[in-house]
């Protein structure tokens, strides 16, 4: 049996409070670090490696949760102290992660700041490996109304329609959108294209009278740019 041990002491070996799965119980997953939440996947770790220095290893050589999940399986199966059952478990895990979205669009959350904003897309959008575009719909009380998942492939004019992303906006009676988009490379540094991308459709949005309120870059979980935050595009 694989055995997690630490300087001589188990996971088993700490005090209650402090472990993984009671402090999940006690406290929700919240209040656990990326580590501790990987180590309840992987349940046990190896000689000399418990569990919690197991994952915060794979956190280390993989570059955080992101750079797990866009890990190979393959790859994935070869780290010391995984195999393809412990791999399968946390990709899916993952995956479950990423495609959590707001299923109730009629708590209409409200998206009054690039951090709300960042919070709810970053986790499915830093996984992908090319640059999709999405639209958020808010009512005049920056509620969300609808989010629409428009494009995948290169952001910029020639490529993307701006009629397209006023589409669903026009249909709900949208007051505003704002847009989001990632980059794969995992520096949210928005490029000239990004930019005139976004004075396109800020002054086509004057026509139709929806605000563009914002365009978000997604590099990472925690690394996003708000142009109009940096006076980009927005005047």
């Amino acid at each position: 049996m694989e055995e997690e041990q630490r300087s001589g002491y188990r996971i088993g070996d700490m005090p209650a409070k402090e472990r993984p799965r009671e402090r999940m119980e006690a406290l929700g997953p919240k209040s656990l670090s990326e580590a501790e939440l990987l180590a309840i996947l992987l349940r046990v770790g190896i000689r000399g490696e418990s569990a919690i220095q197991l994952a915060q290893r794979l956190l280390r050589d993989l570059n955080g949760v992101t750079g797990i999940y866009k890990t190979p399986f393959a790859v994935l199966c070869e780290q010391k102290g995984v195999g393809k059952a412990k791999a399968s478990q946390i990709l899916a895990a993952l995956e479950l992660g990423y495609r959590v979205k707001p299923e109730n669009m009629d708590e209409k959350p409200l998206m009054n700041s690039p951090e709300l904003v960042a919070r709810m897309v970053e986790a499915e959008l830093a996984g992908l490996a090319q640059e999709n575009l999405w639209i958020l719909l808010l009512n005049t009380r920056c509620k969300m109304i609808g989010l629409v998942k428009l494009y995948q492939g290169t952001i910029n004019s020639s490529n993307v329609r701006i009629a397209e992303v006023f589409k669903e906006a026009v249909k709900k009676n949208a007051a505003s959108i704002i847009l989001v988009h990632n980059h794969p490379s995992g520096d949210p540094t928005p490029s000239t294209e990004d930019i005139v991308f976004t004075r396109s459709a800020i002054e086509a949005g004057r026509n139709l009278e929806i605000e563009v309120y914002d365009h978000l870059v997604i590099g990472g979980i925690g690394r996003f740019i708000s142009l109009r935050e940096k006076g980009l595009a927005f005047r």
